[in-house]
């Protein structure tokens, strides 16, 4: 399907430029890094934008910053920029495992992180790791520079705490202060290129602080502080898994609809969450546990 309808095309060279043609532009603009939501909302007429601003050649916006606390993510990482690194593998597990679940090879070529958040699409992959890490999200405009918590960003599908003159330029994930293992778990009904039926992104502190965060299960990807707050500071238990496994329905709001029906849905993430949580137990042990697949995520 070809775009049909007409807009102005911007391809600024610094970031100055591009904060002043949003100035200019507000609410019209919408921002082309990866392409690969706003060209098909574009094509499929989920999007009308009288002007796009094609921010690809924006220098200050490229690549990862990688601290021995923090780690920074440029607007322009893709998703295989994440993938192909060795220091995000090694220390921020969850985050790799997210960034690997995202469509296929092709689209992580393209799709960048920071494009995944800005979307705010219910299913998105990126959203459980980041809100497990508290990660930051930094925005610019003339008016001045906001950092964002994840836990705000998301305010309802499709819609974020950006305001139509800011520009996202990166993400900042702090480094857990402690020894960690993690996992993120997604369902899909097929192996490849599928969207998230349910998704799930596990933390877990060598201190037993639990980071738990679902995507695709609600309007929004959410925290599961209910199961947090259960099970700081205690080793699982059969007992205590068993607890918090019945606190899962309380922490999502599925819907039915063409992909899953709503008791599947917290069906599986029932059982997602008890497998993550395993997987995460023994990693913190130090065995070595691949990826978790549950069908065709």
């Amino acid at each position: 399907m070809s775009i049909t309808n007409d807009f102005e095309y911007y391809c600024p060279s610094s970031l100055d430029e591009t904060v002043k043609l949003l100035e200019q532009l507000g609410e019209q603009a919408a921002l082309l890094a990866g392409g690969t939501d706003l060209i098909v909302n574009i094509k499929d007429d989920l999007e009308s934008p009288s002007a796009v601003i094609d921010i690809k050649r924006v220098s200050e916006l490229r690549g990862l910053d990688i601290d021995k606390d923090k780690l920074f993510i440029g607007a322009k990482t893709t998703f295989t920029d994440i993938l192909d690194s060795s220091v995000i593998k090694d220390n921020y597990l969850l985050l790799w495992e997210s960034a690997r679940a995202v469509a296929s090879v092709g689209i992580r070529n393209r799709a960048t992180l920071v494009g995944n958040i800005c979307s705010a699409v219910p299913c998105m992959d990126s959203a459980p790791a980041l809100l497990c890490y508290d990660a930051i999200v930094h925005t610019v405009s003339k008016t001045g520079k906001r950092d964002i918590p994840i836990n705000d960003w998301f305010i309802a599908p499709r819609k974020t705490a950006r305001k139509a003159d800011e520009l996202v330029v990166g993400v900042t994930v702090p480094l857990p202060s402690q020894k960690n293992s993690g996992c993120y778990i997604k369902l899909g009904r097929y192996g490849g290129e599928d969207l998230a039926q349910a998704g799930l992104g596990i933390l877990i502190r060598a201190d037993l602080e639990y980071r738990i965060a679902f995507t695709a299960v609600g309007p929004i990807p959410i925290r599961a502080q209910k199961i947090e707050e259960l099970l700081k500071g205690k080793e699982i238990d059969q007992d205590l898994l068993k607890q918090a496994k019945e606190l899962v329905a309380e922490e999502i709001s599925p819907i039915t609809d063409i992909r899953s029906t709503r008791e599947y849905r917290e069906h599986i993430c029932r059982v997602m969450f008890e497998r993550g949580l395993i997987v995460c137990q023994q990693r913190m042990n130090g065995e070595i546990i691949n990826t978790v697949r549950i069908l065709g995520g």
